[in-house]
């Protein structure tokens, strides 16, 4: 069990209060021997914030009331935009300062300053990509002056905070980090708050990843196979969130209620041509590598993560309102991404005009997702290819464009680092972007094959790689969330919608007069030649894009016909019905079909969906590829009674993935197994894992656990280079496409040591039923019967700086965990796993929320973490075993409401 509790148990308290004591003497320990000191308990608590009482807070008009319930989370009421918004500064910068610091520093380029040299590669890239410049511009050129306002007046909140606070006094990890540099916080500014919407975007950027892996596929497979690897979408089986409607011939909208004959179609866009990357897979395999390399604060992207929201008329539910459920799928962190907390206005007025409860990013004001007295709202990533790579042939200071030279944009950047000392980099940009390229030694050397000839001396025979993305144009996404949070109505939703431009994101919508409604915002570009599958060749003006899709042709419903709304990263629209292209890397529709088929099996026949229904459906662990493929498994004939046993435990199996599910601990093995041995010893090397030996089988079947123990040992010393490819519903669907097909030429995998080679689909399966079946005795035990998803499927939330890379005694100290967890990749309870790297969980529903619109003290709500950042105080995890088990906490919003569930008060005076 994991080492954490909940803020309700005494007995838990008392447990908690013995191991502080514990944690206490050991930092006591490694902290004297190793830096000449010791810490005491002051040290770890100097920093937990004052939740009662009183306290001034320069700059208020007036009193403002910060109310927690049990679980921290904090409700602020005040009597003005100035005050509310300066107080959630404050308020945040209490519970997560550290967090924010480090965020900050991030997004600038600035990691080294606290970090010291083993971060310089890392700014070095972020500095290049310019996230914190572009910030600045959206600031100064962009942003309403009543945006504005609210950004300084939260900058202010935590700036009092701050002030007179160093050191020990603001975290247990500042205290840490005195040891080895002298780094002091500096003021907030509003700047800081916008940047980290640039983070964010990064972490939903779309298909950059699948860019590079194509053009990485070229080197071995032929585009056949390509094409196999990324199947086109299946319209006829998973269902687009906009099912109706299109582009309005006469009007040039979108119209949801337009016939067929009245629409544009579209042809799903053009393809690249498949030379424009040949010869680059060195370069493209570094910016890869390089890729992985950004802070796991942001964590893992691409294929396999999501989220899901949904929405149901009131025409189906148990209160006769709409109801609304959000989980978005991110890295787990600790804390965790998200902050729950409510902004009231004591009387909404000009003056003060929010009335609004949900969840924010700490070091970010007002609500990112939520609801205020009249509508809710929610996201889930639309997956928009808004990124592109440019191939660019340089000569020295210059780059071609058609016939011509265009001198490139160069400036310095000067990174500082902890300790002393400084380096300086020199990032050049085309004007498609910024080159990548520049930042890694190997996309510094040039290719030996290149797509034309004549490359410029400097770069040998090679190019460089340029990224032209969305969010590296100034735009007025703060603008929109502040505008989300006072909507009123669809049209006031929508015109909000219109400013979210990055990240693109699905947003869904519901409001107290029963309407629902869906909008797909953001900037999206338009490509004049190419699909955006693979990168383009640089000095082709023909590759430019030519805009962005207009806000009015995006797709959007207000009140379908069906009833209800989904989204889980699925299409968007039937790319046939469509003339832009937004991307050819959705995901498949596995979650969203799931949740849709959930959704009508409850309704018909004149069903309502209640509150504990939509919860159910969020923790819907149904595994889509157990039930295309345990039939066949079942039907292998088994000769070996230990891989019978094993077999055995899928008789029968409903398909859930439950925690202590031994079915779905060897069903998980078994198609682990099925990937590395039909696809990932086909895979070029620079997209092969260094991963964990899988065939870990005995010759002798029948070995005692000691011979077993040091074949175990044997096979992670010699036989450790598995190519796998990752998780994500991408694999149940080309699997799908084949599995009728027993002689596929993906069946074939070579012999091993202890196997022969396969050349059909059943001789596969057998040999992965044979490799899962050892590979989980080594994990779980010989005892087939006493196996369990969760053992394999754990969760440990580590966090984000110290708790990575620290020193192991603060690694102690800063994370948490394990946790056993039922769910799995591509469930609508999506505790993802990646079968390069094992059974971890590696992305989780970051929160989940289920909101009862119009009876707003009904809805429920919970976060993966708690609400403070402080190692060892009481909500630090406390909601974290009741995310596990599925649980979610009533979420007050009235007054009264609040009031009633308020365990401490703080008063901040002027």
């Amino acid at each position: 069990m994991p080492a954490n509790t909940t803020a309700s148990s005494p007995k838990k308290k008392k447990g908690r209060r013995a191991r502080l004591l514990v944690i206490v003497l050991v930092l006591a320990l490694v902290a004297g021997v190793g830096y000449g000191t010791y810490w005491s308990i002051s040290t770890v608590r100097a920093s937990f914030p004052q939740t009662a009482g009183t306290l001034k807070l320069d700059g208020l008009r007036g009193q403002v009331d910060v109310k927690r319930d049990n679980y921290g989370i904090p409700q602020i009421y005040a009597d003005s935009d100035e005050d509310l918004f300066r107080a959630q500064g404050f308020v945040q910068a209490q519970d997560r300062f550290w967090e924010m610091d480090v965020r900050r520093h991030m997004t600038a380029g600035r990691l080294s300053e606290m970090f010291g040299s083993e971060q310089v590669e890392t700014d070095a890239f972020l500095r290049t990509l310019g996230w914190r410049r572009v910030a600045q511009k959206e600031f100064d050129t962009k942003l309403t002056p009543e945006t504005k306002k609210n950004l300084q007046a939260y900058a202010d909140g935590v700036n009092a905070y701050l002030k007179g606070r160093g050191g020990k006094d603001l975290s247990v990890e500042y205290a840490a980090l005195s040891f080895a540099n002298d780094y002091k916080p500096e003021q907030w500014t509003p700047v800081d708050s916008v940047a980290w919407l640039k983070a964010m975007a990064w972490d939903l950027r779309g298909n950059m990843q699948e860019e590079i892996d194509r053009s990485l596929l070229t080197s071995r497979l032929t585009e056949k196979q390509i094409k196999e690897l990324y199947p086109s979408y299946p319209y006829g089986r998973n269902k687009p969130i906009v099912e109706t409607g299109g582009i309005n011939r006469a009007t040039g909208k979108f119209d949801p209620d337009a016939k067929p004959s009245d629409l544009s179609g579209g042809d799903g866009g053009v393809n690249s041509p498949a030379g424009a990357a040949q010869g680059l897979n060195s370069q493209l395999a570094a910016l890869s590598k390089t890729l992985d390399t950004i802070p796991a604060l942001l964590g893992p992207s691409g294929s396999g993560i999501g989220s899901n929201s949904w929405v149901v008329s009131g025409n189906y539910t148990t209160t006769g309102k709409p109801m609304l459920a959000n989980d978005p799928h991110l890295a787990p962190a600790l804390p965790s991404l998200w902050y729950q907390m409510g902004l009231h206005c004591r009387t909404v007025s000009a003056s003060c005009q929010y009335d609004t409860a949900g969840y924010t990013f700490s070091g970010t004001p007002g609500v990112i997702i939520g609801h205020n007295q009249d509508i809710a709202w929610g996201f889930t990533n639309l997956g928009a290819d808004v990124t592109d790579l440019y191939l660019e042939k340089l000569a020295g200071d210059s780059y071609q464009v058609g016939n011509e030279e265009t001198k490139l944009t160069i400036r310095n950047e000067v990174i500082k680092i902890a300790g002393g000392g400084s380096k300086t980099i020199t990032v050049r940009s085309t004007g498609h972007g910024p080159l990548v390229s520049d930042r890694s030694n190997e996309l510094e050397k040039v290719g030996q094959k290149a797509p034309v000839s004549n490359a410029a001396p400097d770069r040998g025979a090679g190019y460089a790689v340029a990224l032209q993305w969305t969010a590296l144009e100034p735009g007025k996404t703060m603008d929109a969330v502040f505008e989300l949070n006072r909507a009123k109505d669809f049209k006031t939703f929508r015109a909000a919608a219109k400013n979210f431009e990055v990240p693109s994101q699905n947003l869904v919508y519901a409001d107290s007069k029963n309407n629902i409604g869906y909008q797909a915002p953001g900037r999206i570009p338009v490509r004049a030649r190419g699909d955006g599958t693979m990168p383009a060749p640089g000095w082709d003006p023909k590759y430019k894009w030519k805009g962005v899709i207009p806000f009015d042709e995006l797709p959007y419903e207000y009140n379908p016909e069906r009833g209800y709304v989904v989204t889980a990263n699925q299409a968007v629209v039937d790319a046939e019905k469509y003339p832009y292209l937004i991307t050819k890397d959705y995901g498949y529709g596995v979650r969203s079909q799931r949740i849709n088929d959930l959704i009508e099996s409850k309704v018909q026949g004149g069903g309502k969906i209640s509150t504990e229904d939509m919860r159910t459906m969020q923790m819907d662990n149904s595994s889509e590829i157990a039930k295309l493929l345990t039939p066949y498994l079942l039907q292998i004939d088994v000769s070996d009674g230990h891989v019978r046993e094993a077999q055995k435990l899928l008789e029968g199996w409903d398909y859930t993935q439950e925690q202590d599910s031994g079915a779905a601990a060897y069903f998980n093995a078994v198609w682990r197994n099925v990937l590395k041995l039909a696809f990932g010893n086909k895979l070029p090397k620079e997209l092969r894992v260094e991963g964990e030996c899988l065939n870990v089988r005995p010759a002798d079947s029948s070995a005692p656990d000691d011979e077993l123990s040091e074949r175990v040992r044997e096979c992670g010393q010699r036989d450790t280079a598995s190519a796998q490819p990752d998780g994500g519903d991408r694999w149940y669907e080309i699997v799908r496409r084949i599995h009728k097909d027993e002689n596929n030429e993906w069946w074939k995998s070579p012999a091993s040591r202890t196997d022969s080679a396969t050349t059909t689909r059943d001789q596969l399966l057998a040999r992965a039923m044979e490799d899962a079946r050892w590979e989980l005795t080594a994990k779980l035990g010989k005892d087939a019967s006493r196996w369990s998803w969760g053992r394999l499927h754990q969760l440990t939330l580590k966090n984000q700086t110290l708790g990575t890379e620290g020193p192991g005694f603060l690694q102690f100290v800063l994370n948490r965990g394990p946790w056993n967890l039922g769910g799995g990749e591509a469930a609508v309870n999506a505790t993802g796993w990646n079968a390069a790297g094992g059974y971890g969980v590696v992305w989780v529903p970051s929160m989940r929320m289920v909101v009862n619109v119009g009876d707003w003290d009904k809805s429920r709500w919970i976060n993966l973490t708690g609400a403070s950042g402080h190692a060892y105080n009481a909500h630090y995890t406390d909601q974290t075993d009741k995310w596990a088990d599925g649980e979610l906490l009533d979420w007050a919003y009235s007054s009264q409401a609040v009031t009633q569930k308020t365990a401490d008060t703080l008063k901040l005076t002027p």
